[in-house]
C-alpha cells in the first residue's frame, strides 16, 4: 500500500459527527486543512449543534436522520446564508457514505443505526474508519467480504483495536492470515467503574455511576457496555474478525490507567504494546493519515508521573457479559446480532431507570437462549434477527417489571 498523496486534498464523511468520536475528529482535521476537507456531517437529532459545525466545516452535505430536526436545520443553514445541502432519512445516510467524491468515511454512529451505511462505504470501495463496533458484531462475515471484494481499507479505530493493528506487521491489512506469527492478543480494559466490586454492591449501582467512566469521555450507552464490560465483549468479537482469529487467542486484561491500549505477542514470545494517552485522537489521527502519522494534538505520555501500571484478570462471575459475548461468537450465524440487540435494548432500559444494572446481563441471556439460531447469508438476516431479539428483549423486561411490581404489593 503506498503513501496517501499529501498534494491531494482527502474529503472526509462523518457518520455521528456529533458524538464524542465525531467531534475528535473533526478536532483532528481541522489541524490539518492541507490534508483534509469535511465533505458530509451526520448526526440523529442534535440540530443545533450540527447547524454550528456546519458553520465552522462548510460540508457539502448535512444529514438528520430525524425528519423534523432536519426541516430544522434546513431553516437555519438557509438563513445562514450557507452552501451545505440538508438531508433527511437514514437512506441519506447511505447516500453521502457512498457519494462517489469521498474518499475516507468516519464510521463514528453508536449502536445498529450504522449498519447499512457503513456497508455502503465498504461497497463503494471507501477507506473506512470504524468506530462502529456493531457492524463486526452484528454482520462481520459480510462486512468483511464487502472489504475484501471492493478493495475498500479497514482501520480500526476502537482504541484497543487501533493499538493491536499497530503492533502487527506492517503489511497487515484487516481480516487478511497472519500466517501462525501471533501467538494471542492481550486485549486491555479499563474495568470501567465498578472495577472490584462485589455482586452485591453492583445491584445498588446507579446511572450516574454507570455513566462516569474513570478514563473516557464517551456518551451513556457506551459508558454503560464499558462498565458492565460487554463493551470488552463486543470488542473481542470484532477483534476475531479484524485479526481472523478464534476467542481462545484472545485474553483480556484489566488495565485501569488505559495506557497500553493492547498488546500482540509472537511466536518468539516478543510482546510488542502500543502506549499513550487515553485520548481517540491518537487512533483517528493515525485513521486519517495512515499509513502515515500527524499530529493528533494529544500531550506526550509522562512515564515518570505514571510511575506504574497495573493489571487484572477479569471477573467473569461479576460481570458475566464477557462469557455472553464468547458464546455467541462460537455459536455463530446471527447470535452475535441477538446478543448486540438485547444488549441496546437492556441498556436503553436501564438508563431509563426501568431495570437495574444487574439485570442487564439476565436480559441479554435470556434474549440469547429463546431466539432462533440461523445462518447469515444477506444483510436481510442480520435485520430480522436483531429485530426480532428487540422484541424478546422488550418482552423479557416487562416480565421483570411484572415481577417486581408484584413483589412489591
Amino acid at each position: 500500500m503506498v503513501a496517501q498523496e499529501t498534494d491531494k486534498t482527502a474529503k472526509v464523511c462523518v457518520l455521528g459527527a456529533t458524538g464524542s468520536i465525531g467531534l475528535s475528529t473533526l478536532d483532528v482535521i481541522q489541524r490539518h486543512p492541507d490534508r483534509f476537507q469535511v465533505h458530509s456531517l451526520t448526526a440523529f437529532d442534535k440540530h443545533q449543534d450540527l447547524f454550528a459545525l456546519c458553520q465552522r466545516f462548510s460540508p457539502e452535505f448535512a444529514v438528520m436522520v430525524d425528519p423534523d430536526a432536519a426541516q430544522k436545520l434546513e431553516h437555519d443553514v438557509i438563513n445562514a446564508g450557507l452552501a451545505t445541502r440538508v438531508l433527511s432519512g437514514s437512506e441519506a445516510l447511505v447516500q453521502v457514505a457512498a457519494d462517489p467524491e469521498v474518499d475516507i468515511v468516519m464510521a463514528a454512529i453508536v449502536g445498529a443505526a450504522g449498519l447499512q451505511a457503513n456497508l455502503a462505504a465498504a461497497r463503494a470501495g471507501k477507506k473506512v474508519l470504524l468506530a462502529n463496533k456493531e457492524s463486526l458484531v452484528m454482520s462481520g462475515e459480510l462486512f468483511m467480504k464487502e472489504v475484501e471484494r471492493n478493495s475498500a481499507i479497514l482501520l480500526p479505530i476502537d482504541s484497543e483495536h487501533n493499538a493491536i493493528f499497530q503492533c502487527l506487521p506492517g503489511t497487515y491489512r484487516c481480516g487478511s492470515v497472519m500466517k501462525g506469527e501471533v501467538r494471542r492478543i492481550m486485549l486491555t480494559a479499563s474495568g470501567g467503574p465498578f472495577r472490584g466490586f462485589t455482586r452485591q454492591q453492583i445491584e445498588a449501582v446507579t446511572v450516574e455511576q454507570a455513566c462516569k467512566h474513570p478514563n473516557w469521555s464517551m456518551g451513556q450507552k457506551i459508558s454503560v457496555d464499558s462498565a458492565s464490560l460487554m463493551n470488552k465483549g463486543l470488542e473481542m468479537i470484532e477483534a476475531c474478525w479484524l485479526f481472523n482469529i478464534q476467542p481462545s487467542q484472545i485474553d483480556v486484561h484489566v488495565h485501569p490507567e488505559s495506557i497500553i491500549h493492547s498488546m500482540v505477542e509472537y511466536q518468539d514470545g516478543s510482546v510488542l504494546a502500543q502506549m499513550g494517552n487515553p485520548d481517540m485522537r491518537t487512533p483517528i489521527a493515525y485513521g486519517l493519515a495512515w499509513p502515515e502519522r500527524i499530529d493528533s494534538g494529544v500531550a506526550s505520555l509522562d512515564l515518570f508521573a505514571l510511575a506504574s501500571l497495573h493489571f487484572e484478570r477479569p471477573d467473569h462471575e461479576v460481570f458475566p457479559c464477557l462469557r455472553l459475548a464468547e458464546q455467541a461468537f462460537n455459536a455463530g450465524g446471527t447470535a452475535c446480532a441477538t446478543l448486540n440487540a438485547a444488549n441496546e435494548v437492556a441498556v436503553a432500559a436501564f438508563l431509563k431507570g426501568n431495570i437495574p444494572f444487574h439485570k442487564i446481563p439476565d436480559i441479554i441471556s435470556r434474549v440469547l437462549s429463546v431466539a432462533p439460531g440461523h445462518s447469515v447469508d444477506t444483510i436481510h438476516d442480520v435485520l430480522t434477527a436483531d429485530h426480532l431479539a428487540r422484541q424478546l428483549a422488550e418482552e423479557e423486561i416487562l416480565k421483570l417489571c411484572s415481577s417486581v411490581s408484584l413483589v412489591s404489593l
